[in-house]
């Protein structure tokens, strides 16, 4: 049964790959997303900014979903939630496309996140594999960067098998859990752009 049945509620916008389903969501999913930070918020704190109190409430989840929303109308950013097929009800992770620029560049950034009890399964390489199809399909990008903390070993394993590019390195490059830290830099090119 598809997620927008199951639920009642609307999706945007829903993809599906063999064993997952994607979808940008509305602010009425604002209990499924809380419920997934709160499920990990220890887990993902070494790897995220710090977030304040209010993003840990059904308001602030609420208020984050609206902004999210509005951002991909504008088509400046695309958040694809993540649902296994047959339990459509608990989110286990997300992918975010930012900063996405047309143009000269058509390019845009990457990050993506999974349940603590979901990793080494495949399922984030199968969804970011979807996710960088709908970019270079839908979107027409040419290039997705992908930034990763050296010691992230899971999100190195993900880029490997997808044989992104690697392309380089930079310290302090972005304030995690308020500390600078340093950044490989991995890209998927859509050479069909061209």
């Amino acid at each position: 049964m598809s997620l927008f049945k199951r639920k009642k509620r609307t999706c945007i916008k829903q993809y599906e790959t063999e064993r997952l389903y994607l979808s940008v969501l509305t602010p009425e999913w604002a209990a499924e997303t809380l419920d997934y930070y709160l499920r990990n918020k220890d887990f993902l704190k070494e790897w995220e900014p710090d977030r304040d109190l209010y993003f840990y409430t059904k308001p602030g989840q609420a208020n984050q979903l609206k902004y999210e929303l509005q951002e991909y109308q504008a088509h400046n950013m695309v958040r694809l939630w993540i649902f296994k097929k047959g339990n459509e009800s608990k989110a286990i992770g997300n992918l975010c496309f930012t900063n996405i620029v047309y143009g000269n560049f058509q390019s845009c950034f990457l990050g993506y996140k999974l349940d603590r009890n979901e990793i080494n399964k495949g399922y984030m390489t199968e969804a970011v594999r979807k996710g960088i199809d709908i970019m270079f399909k839908e979107y027409g990008l040419h290039r997705v960067e992908v930034n990763i903390i050296p010691r992230n070993l899971s999100s190195l394993r993900v880029v490997e098998k997808l044989n992104l590019e690697k392309e380089g390195f930079s310290k302090r490059y972005l304030m995690i859990n308020n500390v600078w830290e340093d950044h490989l830099h991995f890209a998927a090119y859509n050479d069909l752009t061209l």
